[in-house]
């Protein structure tokens, strides 16, 4: 059964956080108008313990007490994704348009992980899910796109209990990462705790396609980035 919203107290919003950068921003946005619960999916990826670290500290930060891990590590039993196929290897550099979908592409991954919000969303009584989704200078993901996300929100809301009226929010989805960046900066993100690398978990490599997006990010924004890199 839902919780009821005490008067005077503020919406209370599912946030999805991966660990990364733009989960993180995506949080800080979150932070400002809601309580928040955070999500945090394993789901075989390489990187799995270091986003995990990610994500605990991101909630420790922003004093996020209601948190929820799930495991759907069946993604990695399904395969088709270098994230969670080590015999794959991973794209290096920054994607060219007209490449089409990268490797890294985990299949309908997103959905599944909507699935887990969506439920949750439903027992506590949230009313925002967000999901820093990117879809202006991202990797060309077809699940990153706002027209997916409108329809899984009117898909959630068909089958949910009739009360129930979840708003699935992608602050991010419109900026390129030198705005998110920026973004972040202005809201006080901790983005020195936050990891994007899709293979190093000690220091990031910095060669994969996700760093490339990121350090490019930093370098628009005239900034530099304070995790670490092998090179």
């Amino acid at each position: 059964m839902a919780e009821a919203m005490q008067p005077g107290a503020r919406p209370l919003a599912i946030v999805l956080v991966s660990g990364g950068m733009d989960s993180c921003v995506c949080l800080a946005e979150a932070a400002r108008d809601h309580d928040v619960a955070a999500l945090h999916i394993n789901y075989g990826q390489r990187t799995e313990a270091r986003e995990l670290r990610a994500f605990n500290e991101l909630c420790d930060h922003y004093g996020v007490e209601r948190r929820l891990v799930a495991d759907i590590s069946y993604l990695k039993v399904i395969g088709g994704s270098s994230l969670v196929d080590d015999t794959q290897p991973v794209e290096t550099g920054l994607p060219e348009a007209g490449q089409g979908v990268p490797s890294t592409y985990v299949p309908f991954r997103n959905a599944h992980i909507l699935s887990v919000g969506v439920s949750w969303a439903e027992v506590i009584g949230a009313t925002s899910l967000y999901i820093g989704a990117v879809e202006e200078d991202g990797s060309g993901y077809p699940d990153c796109r706002r027209e997916f996300y409108d329809r899984f929100e009117a898909a959630a809301n068909a089958g949910t209990k009739p009360d129930t009226d979840l708003r699935i929010v992608t602050p991010l989805i419109r900026l390129d990462k030198g705005a998110i960046v920026r973004r972040g900066v202005e809201l006080g993100a901790p983005l020195h705790l936050t990891w994007s690398c899709y293979t190093g978990e000690d220091a990031a490599c910095g060669e994969c396609e996700s760093c490339r997006l990121r350090l490019r990010g930093f370098e628009r924004a005239g900034l530099v980035d304070p995790i670490r890199y092998h090179r």
